[in-house]
């Protein structure tokens, strides 16, 4: 069983029996511990693990390595399991207590240390000193880490991504489309490419008194299904919660509209989430965060999600027409939006170039991203056109 806290109150238990049953013991709203999760009722019982509680659990590498490890030490290995290892570990809103004890770590590293030694071993270092920590989502290898400031001395957590061979170059490819993102006054993670461009380091937005949810579980489904959707239902979500739903609306047209410049084919419903405050009164969209340039690799790829019941890379028209009817934005706003995030994106390019200028390993990836970024968006592309793709397989990176 696991018990479930609001600062030093326990509020509810979470139990797996033939199904998970999740009870509230307060019914003071304050102490909801999500906002897909009130305790205006105070039963949940699901045959699968409940949807928030799913979004804890790591995809991918760390999934199979924190399997691996609990394999090892356990003899078995299950979902509750796995949550039941993770949960005491995270430092958030909601503190977790179970017969597990949580992990006492010395933290003795500094951001500037982790730029400064992007090595696989420091990378294999990190995922072990904090892999009971790593209740994060995504398939490709990533750690938490909390780092010291060295100006203030104070921790903060942050997520270290690393890319295999499959990916070549995917933090550099990341960190140029998120500051590409940032350009269209769209609000980011602070971010930082290390040394040898071999991380990506992201600082976390959410803290113990600002909580995070993300869409997926507010859908009421489970990580599987994360390509399950549409742009349409994200938006509906947000405006249902948003204490701003005009300036959050805004800001996720954008985010759209940024995705389809350029050529984002992995923005799924894991990838936005709303952040609230202790008591529920503040709720707002998330920084944008996760935003790459696909194509760069999937030559093919398509959106994840839906957008007027098709998978394709819709035009500017089509844009506006879902930023009018489903952000409830004016025509003239949708468009003016719309105009800054190409302008944004025509900036972009600019920054793709100057950074091959210094690093000519990244040529042949930048190159498709301009490629990818610089498609007419008067026109709709069902996917990336084949003489481009043609070029693209000749080139080695």
């Amino acid at each position: 069983m696991i018990n479930i806290f609001h600062h030093s109150k326990e509020i509810a238990t979470l139990k797996k029996d033939n199904k998970y049953i999740l009870k509230y013991n307060s019914l003071d709203f304050k102490d909801s511990i999500a906002l897909s999760l009130p305790n205006t009722q105070k039963l949940y019982i699901s045959q699968n693990l409940i949807p928030y509680f799913d979004t804890i659990l790591p995809e991918g590498y760390l999934f199979e390595t924190l399997k691996k490890h609990l394999i090892k030490e356990f003899g078995y290995f299950d979902e509750f399991l796995l949550l039941t290892i993770l949960a005491p570990n995270i430092e958030s809103r909601i503190k977790y207590k179970s017969n597990i004890e949580p992990n006492k770590l010395d933290i003795d590293l500094y951001l500037e240390d982790i730029l400064n030694d992007d090595s696989k071993d420091r990378f294999n270092y990190l995922v072990n000193k904090f892999l009971y920590k790593s209740a994060i989502g995504g398939v490709q290898p990533k750690s938490i880490a909390i780092l010291k400031d060295k100006k203030s001395l104070n921790y903060k957590k942050y997520i270290i991504k690393r890319w295999d061979d499959e990916f070549k170059y995917l933090a550099q490819n990341e960190y140029l489309t998120m500051q590409t993102v940032k350009l269209a006054d769209i609000e980011i993670p602070n971010i930082y490419l290390s040394k040898n461009k071999n991380f990506l380091v992201i600082e976390r937005f959410d803290n113990e008194n600002l909580a995070f949810e993300e869409v997926i579980s507010l859908l009421g489904k489970l990580k599987y299904k994360k390509y399950s959707g549409s742009y349409e239902q994200v938006a509906k979500i947000i405006y249902k919660y948003s204490s701003n739903p005009t300036y959050d609306m805004e800001k996720f047209f954008k985010i759209v509209v940024m995705n389809y410049l350029l050529k984002n084919g992995d923005a799924h419903l894991k990838n936005f989430g709303l952040l609230f405050n202790d008591d529920f009164s503040k709720i707002s969209l998330a920084p944008a965060y996760d935003i790459v340039t696909t194509t760069a690799y999937i030559f093919r790829d398509k959106p994840a999600l839906m957008l007027n019941g098709k998978k394709i890379w819709h035009n500017i028209n089509t844009l506006i027409e879902f930023g009018v009817n489903h952000c409830y934005l004016s025509r003239e706003k949708a468009k003016s939006l719309a105009d800054k995030c190409i302008s944004a994106r025509d900036k972009g390019i600019n920054l793709i170039k100057e950074h091959i200028s210094k690093n000519k390993e990244f040529e042949t990836i930048g190159k498709r991203m301009i490629d990818s970024w610089s498609l007419s968006i008067e026109k709709e592309y069902k996917e990336i056109p084949l003489e481009l793709i043609k070029n693209w397989k000749r080139e080695k990176i």
